[in-house]
Order: structure tokens, then sequence, then C-alpha cells
């Protein structure tokens, strides 16, 4: 405000204002009564006290007057009266720079900087009333303002440069609700925010953040409206033909391909995941429709293949897939994308490893070549010295990366390593880590014994399990297994349903071999789980084979060996559900419809909108990223992990079997595994049968903290359900959103209807947990705990031997190498360990939860402002609970010598591979 002051030369914030726009405003902040809390109330450091009052000040309600008293005392000599007098109001234009241009960027903006001076070929802008003017019935305009000193602050190379400009505006204009940007220049801009000063009510805030392009390009005015939220039925008169207006254009029409300059946003299915033009080797199905179900993703409108005229063509990197211009990665996110080591690895290193090492197809030998890669490097073989320093621009530009005789590619020593190097091979971690580990939320109570399968035995054969009280009786502590049931001590990861009808397709792939596993945990006295049995499922082969097997702890040597090879065909297992099911489905792919119907249908000014932007962020652009490089045929996901070209087939079956939009709340979750049943007396409304357990406990604090402020905010806007119901824009974004979004589920009886405002604080209350905090849980520790290879096997290549198999005799010989030819060899390896470094990597523009842009000016609502700024002190209060949980010894599944602590749900992380942080939405 202080720069705004300086460059107005005027009173913007604190100047005078009417008397009885002061005395309405102290009226709406006496609202709330004394004592009565929105929210539960938190202890508020004095800094954020005097931050709230600045916002009380900032903040305008609606004025009484138009023209603010200086400049209506200033203008009083030339006034006549009754008839309106013209004013001059002032704007304050950020516009954000680009850190780096390339040549053609930095010639046309000089271009543009000399014909804005020369020629006026310039940005004008234009002031909108929320008026209509009586005689026109049109809105009222403003003339034309250009920006000023564009051509003079061109070579600014500040991250943001203001600019300003002067309207003339009669007195009877009232309130700008609205302001259009013309870009006359070559090049696009960033525009930040327009602040217009001079109105009795203050400045008059336009929070814009979008880019804003040539109208070479897009002839059309972009629109922005201001931060005063409107429902739809209370939409100014000025702004109603404005606000449809807008949504229009940015659905489009459905036809055509896109530019990376549109703003559209649109529905299409996965058939873009192939190229069948490259061969039938890369034939993938289309995922969506009646055959295979599965959510809607951005429409990209791109032309069809040769091959087959149903399948999209690719576009494949570094050329970018068509996201909406506003969706795309901001420059500082970009560059570190780009300069991660998915890029400097897959695009430059990993090919010429590859042809270097496919003669002989080089494995790990010993744990010590796994090692070496956090200590030396990649040993780059004989031949790789000269592609290393042909590619050294790039990899200067990874300062990880380092040079050394040989050449290298240096990994970080993932945190599973940092207190304990042997900690993975104990069974206590590995039944740690699937409550505090990367995927928290497989497991689930035991409530029948043995486990029962849901498959059609017509289909996949007698689907008896194994396992029988026998291998698991010496485990329980003295219990009985029915007093194990019974006293909620059993507990059970079941992958058998979700692999099994794939096994055959999976096991005829080269060098993939996978079982169906269900593991068995004891929950001990002191409170921690251990795995007690592993059964091992093939389809049968025939009426008298073997397909299942139980593989209990073991008491010899060779049980040990074979013990170990049975957990990492459960880690392979779980990796491949986590990363395809619980990560990709049930955040990225579920909630871009979601996202898309918002555009579609809630106008910038609805409150909803405003509520949910920040959740928003980057998430179409990433799933895009995503179909190009990680998802699609041959892409990383089918190279490095065990179900290779049916992984997402599997993501599909999950879809139609397993997912429901009524179950994605974290308390309807574990309700439905069985790790809590509801409880009223308890502070959220259930009690945790596992109390150990940190993605839990943690997730339920954050669950709670978000219930709260949406519980506020949407009961600000709709005190009554018939506004929900009379909502036109808000029913449209659902409709859609189930109807166009989740076409292949809409008719499913388990949506939940949006009829009341419990049932939107629900909705929206589920959308915002499931973009922020349960994204960050099951994403940001992926190297720290899957960078060590051993301890989480994407990829398995081997059975366990039987005793009659020919391979056994080398499995007894060298148990060790047996043990290590199963896992991924190092290209596939270090492949994997490429890509998860950088997924698990946040920006420096990342924004965590309890943040926003513009946090003072994101509405113009001066009670949600505050009450946002009541949901950041909770957040903050939560991060240290979960510090305080952390250095608690008697929490042993986060706590204790060599335990990592569970930190993937504290709110708040620095850029970089940290194993902590909840960033607002889905954004790698």
């Amino acid at each position: 405000m202080a720069l705004t002051k300086e460059i107005m030369g005027g009173r913007l914030i604190d100047g005078p204002f009417v008397t009885t726009s002061k005395m309405f405003m102290n009226q709406r902040l006496g609202m709330v009564k004394k004592n009565q809390f929105l929210v539960r109330p938190v202890l508020v450091p004095l800094q954020q006290i005097r931050r709230q009052e600045q916002v009380r000040r900032a903040v305008k309600v609606p004025p009484v007057a138009v023209i603010s008293e200086d400049i209506m005392k200033a203008n009083s000599n030339t006034s006549l009266p009754g008839k309106a007098v013209k004013f001059k109001v002032r704007a304050l234009v950020t516009v954000r720079n680009k850190h780096k241009e390339d040549l053609k960027e930095t010639i046309v903006k000089r271009l543009d900087a000399l014909t804005d001076n020369i020629i006026g070929r310039n940005v004008v802008l234009e002031l909108i009333s929320t008026e209509v003017d009586p005689k026109s019935k049109e809105p009222k305009r403003s003339k034309g303002a250009a920006l000023r000193d564009w051509s003079k602050k061109s070579k600014i190379k500040a991250e943001r440069v203001h600019y300003t400009a002067e309207f003339t505006v009669d007195s009877d204009f009232g309130v700008p609700g609205a302001i259009t940007v013309s870009n006359k220049h070559q090049q696009e801009f960033f525009l930040e925010t327009i602040t217009i000063d001079g109105f009795a009510c203050g400045p008059v805030h336009f929070p814009c953040n979008s880019w804003v392009q040539s109208k070479k390009d897009h002839p059309a005015e972009r629109v922005f409206f201001s931060n005063k939220p409107y429902l739809p039925s209370e939409t100014p008169a000025g702004l109603k033909a404005l606000r449809d207006k807008e949504l229009s254009n940015l659905r489009g029409d459905g036809k055509g391909v896109r530019k990376m300059s549109d703003r559209i946003y649109d529905f299409d299915v996965y058939n873009d995941l192939g190229n069948p033009d490259k061969g039938n080797h890369l034939v993938r199905p289309r995922l969506g429709g009646k055959a295979i179900p599965y959510p809607r993703r951005c429409r990209t409108g791109r032309l069809p293949m040769d091959s087959d005229t149903n399948a999209e063509s690719r576009v494949e990197k570094p050329t970018p897939l068509y996201v909406p211009r506003d969706e795309q990665f901001e420059e500082s996110k970009q560059i570190t994308f780009s300069n991660g080591r998915l890029r400097a690895v897959l695009h430059t290193l990993i090919p010429a490893i590859k042809a270097s090492i496919s003669a002989d197809n080089q494995d790990f030998s010993s744990f010590s070549d796994i090692d070496v890669l956090y200590k030396e490097g990649l040993l780059l073989k004989v031949g790789l010295q000269d592609e290393i320093w042909k590619n050294l621009p790039l990899l200067k530009a990874v300062n990880k990366i380092q040079e050394s005789g040989e050449g290298q590619l240096k990994y970080d020593t993932p945190k599973i390593l940092s207190r304990d190097k042997l900690a993975w091979l104990r069974d206590d971690e590995f039944a740690r880590e699937t409550v505090s580990g990367i995927n928290p939320v497989s497991i689930e109570r035991l409530r029948v014994f043995p486990p029962r399968s849901s498959l059609d035995p017509e289909i996949y054969g007698p689907l008896e399990s194994a396992l029988k009280e026998e291998h698991i009786l010496g485990h329980l502590n003295g219990l009985s297994v029915s007093q194990a049931l019974e006293e909620n001590k059993l507990f059970m990861i079941d992958y058998h349903d979700i692999y099994l009808p794939f096994l055959n397709r999976i096991n005829a792939l080269d060098g993939r071999k996978a079982y169906a596993t269900r593991t068995i945990f004891f929950l001990t006295p002191l409170g921690t789980l251990k795995p007690i049995a592993i059964e091992l499922s093939l389809p049968p082969a025939g009426p008298n084979s073997r397909s299942k097997r139980v593989v209990t702890p073991p008491v010899d040597a060779t049980g040990s060996w074979i013990w170990q090879l049975a957990k990492a065909h459960v880690c392979s297992n779980d990796a491949s559900v986590h990363q395809l099911v619980h990560h990709w489905l049930r955040t990225h792919a579920s909630l871009e419809p979601f996202i898309l119907a918002a555009h579609r249908q809630l106008s910038a000014m609805h409150p909803i909108f405003k509520l949910l932007d920040p959740h928003m962020r980057y998430t179409l652009e990433i799933n895009a990223l995503a179909r190009q490089n990680l998802i699609n045929a041959d892409g990383v996901i089918e190279s490095c992990f065990t179900p290779g070209q049916y992984s997402m087939e599997i993501s599909a079956a999950a879809y139609k079997n397993f997912w429901r939009f009524d179950r994605e709340s974290l308390p309807a979750d574990l309700i439905r595994r069985g790790m809590a049943v509801p409880d009223p007396t308890q502070p959220h409304g259930l009690k945790l049968l596992l109390e150990d357990y940190p993605y839990a406990q943690d997730g339920l604090l954050i669950w709670s903290a978000i219930e709260n402020w949406v519980r506020t905010y949407v009961e600000h806007y709709y005190p009554d359900s018939s506004i929900v119901c009379n909502d036109k824009e808000l029913q449209a974004w659902y409709f859609e959103s189930v109807n166009v979004g989740h076409f292949d589920l809409r008719d499913a009886d388990w949506w939940p209807k949006l009829a009341t405002s419990e049932d939107l604080i629900w909705i929206l209350t589920v959308l915002i947990w499931l973009a922020s905090a349960q994204h960050a849980a099951l994403n940001f520790g992926q190297y720290p705990y899957g960078g060590y290879v051993p301890n989480r096997p994407t990829l398995m290549r081997r059975l366990i031997p039987e005793e009659n198999d020919p391979e056994y005799a080398n499995f007894l010989a060298d148990p060790q190498k047996y043990f290590l030819l199963a896992l991924p060899n190092v290209l596939q390896g270090t492949k994997l360990m490429a890509v998860i470094d950088t997924l698990s990597t946040h920006s420096p523009d990342e924004e965590y939860i309890g943040e926003r842009q513009q946090p003072s000016i994101w509405t113009g609502d001066a009670e949600m402002i505050e009450a946002f700024y009541d949901f950041s002190a909770e957040i903050q209060q939560i991060e240290q609970e979960i510090n305080r949980r952390n250095g608690d010894p008697s929490l042993k599944h986060r706590c204790g010598a060599g335990v990592l602590p569970y930190e993937l749900l504290a709110p708040s992380s620095g850029p970089g591979v940290t194993c902590r942080g909840v960033p607002n939405s889905v954004t790698i």
C-alpha cells in the first residue's frame, strides 16, 4: 500500500470517507457478538491482530457516496446543480515480468515498447460500473485509458513493474465492478492486480493473476471483475451480461484444435495415452466410456491418429500439451520442473546409459552397487564420457549432478537411510510404513478370518484363502484368532482382488513377475504393528495346481530370504496400487472434472469459485504432463512398475469397482476400512481403533480445520438451504462435475445430493482435502521412502522359487544375488529414482495450506478475510501439535531410535525434497 500511495500521490487506504460509510462498516464488523466464534477459538498473536485490523481498513463495504470527499471538494467550483460532474480516478496496475526471456521475446518486447511510445499501440483499460445507464440500458463505461510509461519501464528488470492509468468518470458513474483490458502489443503479459483509487469506498481491487493475450491473437477484450463476491442472484445489473459472457467464453464451443494461448475448458476421454502410429506394441485402450469407465480430462482437440481415428494424436516432449493458458506453470515452477532430474536424466543421460548397458541388461550385483549411487554417483561406462560433456550446459543447471573422473549422476541419500541404513530390512519398519509411510491408506482392520474375495469364481476359479489359523496362531501373544478379531488386533493389506484379474497378462510380460498378495498384521501390546503372514496368490494353472502359498516370519536362514522376497512382492503390489489408484486416480484424475466444471460454470466473482481457486492451481498442467510422460504407453509408469502396459487398466478397474465420491472424506474412508468407528464423544466424531496411526491422527486435525473454515464460509453466503438450491451456477457446476466429468458413473446412487448448506460444506471439504492434505500425504514421500530401491521396489522380475523349481538351487547358493535379480535392474531403478525425486520436490512458488496469493484482497468480504486468517492460525497450531507428537516416545510409529518422524502432513515446507509440506493443490 505504501508503494501505491507513492505512485498515486494520494491517500489510498486511510483517506477520508463519508461518515455514513464508516458507520455502516462498523455495523458490519460488529455483526459477530462478543465471545461468539465462527470456528473454535485460537490464540492469535499480536502481529496477526494488527494484520486483521489492516484488513478491516483495506476491505470496504459498498459505498454510500461515489466520489471521495476530497475530490468532490476539489471539483466543487466546476459542478452545476443537478448535473453529473466529471472526475478523475486512477489505476495502479501491477505486471509481473519474466525472469528469463529468449531472444525472440526480448526483440518483441523492445518492439512493443517502441510502438507503444510512437504510434500508441498500447494497453488500454476501461472501467465498467455495477450500474446500468437508464437511457441506453447498457452498463456505464468510462472512456479508455492507456497505461502510462510502458516504453520507459520496459527495461526494468524487477519481478513486478507498476504502471498507472487515469480515467475520467461522471459523478453518477457508480461503483466499478469490472474492468476491460485490451493488449495492442505483439506479446502477452502477466497481469497480477489492478487497484482503482478515487472512489469514496476506498481502493477497488481487481486480483487478476492472468495472462493477457495480444489482440492480434485474441481480438476480444479481457474482462476482470473486482474482488467483491456476488451470488448469481445478487449480481448487479451492470455486470449480469458480462458475467454470462465470460463464462460462455471459457466454455467454448467444443470444436477445433486448442492453441496454447486459449482459455477454454472442456472435457474429453483418455484417448491419447497410446501411439498406434508407431506400432501395435504402443496401442492402448481408450479410458472413458461404457467399456472402460474413467474420469474425463481436459480437451485439447488434437487431430486423430492416422492408424486409429478414435485415438488422439500424440504430442511428444518437449512440445507442450494444451491446457488453458492460466493453468500452465508459472516461470519459477517451470524452471524447477525443467531443471529436475526428470529432464536431466530421462532426456539426456538415460538413453545413453540404455544404449551402453542393453547388451547385458546390467543388474545390481550387490547392495554396495546401490549405495554408490548416493556416495559416488552412477558410474557411466566408457563411451558415455563424451555424451556427458556434450550435455554439460544442461547438467550445469542441475546442481546435484556433479562432475567426476568417470562422469556420474549423484543422488541424494533417501530419508529412509538417514537414521538407520538397515531399517528397511526389519519387520517393524515394513509394518510402520503401512501407517506412516508413503501409502498409509491401504491398511484395513481384518473383520473375518480367513479373508474373503469378491471376485467371480466362475471366472477366476476357487477363491478360498490359503491362510489358516495355524499360520498366525503362534504370533497372537496368547490370543485365539477369534479373540484377536474381537479385540481389533488384526489388520490387513489386501491386494488380492485388484491384482488377480491381471496376473496372467502381467506375468507374460518380459521381465515382470507378480503375485496377488495379502499381508496380515498383529497389533502388539506396545501399540505397534508386526507382519505375521503373507499370502501369495497366482491364477490357477489347472485343477490341481498350487496357486497359493503362505509365508510366515522366518525361523532359519532360508526362511529369512524367502520372507524378505515375500515382503518385496508386497511392496511391489503396494507401490503400483499406491501410484495408480490412491495417488493418480483418487487425487489427480478424480479432481480434474470438478476443476474443469468450476471454470466453466462458476464465475470468478462467485464466492465458491474464490474459495476453490487456490486448490485448483497447476492441477490441469501436471495432469497433462503425466499423460505425456508418466502414464502414457512406454512411459515411466509402464517402464518402472510391475503391471507394465496394463497399469492404467488397473487404475480404471479401481475406478469402476472401488472409487466412490461419498467415501472420499477422511472420516468416511477410515470407517470404510474399519480403522475407526463413529463416536460422537470424540473430538472428530470417530474413534481410531489403531491409536498410533500418524496419517489418521494428523489428517483428522487438518480435515477438521478445513471443515471449520468451509463451514464458516458457506454459512456466511448460504444461511438458508433454499439459496443453495436456487444458485444456478453452483448447481450447474456440481451437475456438470458428476454428469459430464464423471459421466460413466453418473447413475450411481451414492453420489451426494447438493440441496442443503450441509451438502455443500461436505462436498467442498472433500475436494479441498483431496487437493491438499491427501495428495501431500501420498506424494511428497516418494523419494524419501522409494529412492532406495530395496525398501520399496516398484517392479519385481522373479517369483519366489519352490523347492522343486530349477532356480531353487541358485537361490540357495547365492540368495543375495537372487534377491537383487528379482529387483529392478540399474536402468529401471535409476530411471525411477530420477522421476520420483522430481515428483517429491516442492517448487519455490509453492503455496501451502493456510496461504493465499494477495491474502488481504482475494475477496472484498472483510469478514471472510478475517475468517481465513483464523484458519491460517489453526493450521499453524496443527503444525506445532504434529511437532509435539513426533517427539512423543509413546508414539512408536513416529518416534524412536532410527524411526523417521511423520511430517508428510506438517503444513509448511521449504523448497526441494523435504518429506513434508501440504500445498493447497495438486501441483506435482
